[in-house]
């Protein structure tokens, strides 16, 4: 049954969590895929009875396996997940991971799974799960169980979520999604409900030809496709959507991190880059908006979404921030500016049209970007849903991507 030469790595903290360890182990292997185990313990000289003991995945540290056991636990967890994620990148055998734990156990285990690509089956039983999983999940595709009884233990509850987790990546792994062999190459798009129609129209103009990939720019969104860019699986962008950079800036809760554009700097991949929503910063319900934004202008999306529209003043910050980071990149770069609106609510009627705060984004854009033969800014007079917009956004991109191949 077994779908090849290969092994699940099943993997937690064996001298806290050996009983639950051993149960997935033994209940993969039941499926017919072959299961090994990893014992990520922080403490050495205990018997572990695992595959992989912990001085061994200790010792992938750069500074050998006494990074790892010290006698400050915080720094041994962290550097004991160094040794994981290093150990981890070298299996040519991983079929799989799944693995098992509470806090330190998800902090140790996950920084791992978020380094493989995406695609390899990753499964993390955690009492975490239930909370904020953004920072175990980061750009990847990881499926967080949520334990329900503390992972301590073998009872007739955590038999059932464990056994639950177990075969769910047995299953993964024994029924493979078929590789996707089409020989069109694969582009990410950027995507905000405030800009859907243009993606939708650039989509239906590009699919033909390429294999439109499109990412929600909710922070992960970004940071996922950049991850694709890095990992060389996507051959342009049309990164159109940038609105993470408002809540990176001024607290929303949407943010991408500081390394946004670093990917693309480095890939030197055909990009038509845009500020689709940089006329907004996300919040959560209006109670959780800070109160040093009482003043501001809002638009009550929905009960859980409050957008707070941006100043000129935070549109000068924004328009720096991008400019320094595309001044860096070496491959082709096209600003498309849309003057009459960079979303469905900056337009004239709409509640976020403020022209005098898209003027100041334009205008310091064009004073900071260096442009060149490969990097320009292009003004069109429309608003970035509109018809002319998207149209734009086709001819620019296809003019670098044929002086690209």
């Amino acid at each position: 049954m077994s779908p090849g030469r290969g092994f699940i790595y099943a993997v937690a903290t064996a001298d806290t969590k050996a009983r639950e360890l051993f149960f997935i182990s033994e209940t993969v292997a039941e499926t017919g895929v072959e299961v090994v185990t990893v014992d990520l313990s922080t403490q050495p000289g205990r018997p572990s009875g695992a595959d992989f003991p912990p001085e061994l995945i200790a010792d992938f540290h750069p500074e050998g396996r006494g990074a790892v056991f010290c006698d400050d636990r915080g720094r041994a967890i962290d550097a004991m997940a160094l040794a994981f994620k290093l150990f981890l990148s070298q299996r040519r055998d991983l079929l799989g991971v799944i693995g098992l734990g509470g806090s330190c156990g998800t902090a140790l285990i996950t920084p791992a799974m978020q380094a493989l690509p995406v695609g390899v089956p990753k499964v993390m039983v955690s009492t975490m799960a239930s909370g904020d999983i953004s920072g175990y999940i980061g750009a990847s595709d990881i499926s967080m169980v949520y334990s329900v009884t503390d992972v301590a233990g073998l009872n007739r509850i955590s038999r059932r979520v464990l056994g639950n987790a177990a075969n769910q990546i047995a299953g993964a792994v024994l029924f493979q999604q078929e590789e996707d062999f089409s020989d069109k190459p694969a582009l990410g798009l950027t995507m905000f409900g405030v800009t859907t129609p243009c993606i939708q129209q650039i989509s239906a103009a590009l699919e033909a030809d390429y294999d439109c990939l499109v990412f929600h720019a909710t922070g992960s969104g970004g940071n996922a496709m950049e991850k694709l860019v890095e990992s060389r699986m996507l051959s342009g962008l049309l990164d159109l959507t940038t609105t993470e950079v408002c809540d990176l800036l001024f607290g929303g809760v949407l943010a991408c991190d500081d390394t946004r554009f670093e990917a693309l700097a480095k890939a030197r991949i055909p990009c038509v880059i845009s500020c689709g929503a940089l006329d907004m910063v996300n919040f959560g319900h209006a109670s959780t908006v800070p109160e040093k934004y009482a003043d501001r202008l809002f638009y009550h999306h929905n009960a859980q979404v409050t957008l707070m529209r941006t100043t000129p003043e935070e549109n000068v910050a924004m328009a720096q921030w991008i400019a320094a980071r595309l001044n860096r990149c070496e491959g082709d770069v096209t600003f498309l500016i849309p003057e009459k609106g960079f979303s469905a609510l900056d337009s004239e009627g709409q509640p976020f049209w403020s022209p005098e705060a898209d003027r100041a984004f334009i205008t310091t854009l064009e004073a900071e970007l260096l442009q060149t033969d490969r990097r320009k800014i292009v003004r069109l007079p429309c608003n970035i849903n509109d018809p002319q917009f998207a149209e734009a956004a086709v001819k620019h991109f296809r003019a670098l991507a044929e002086k690209e191949f």
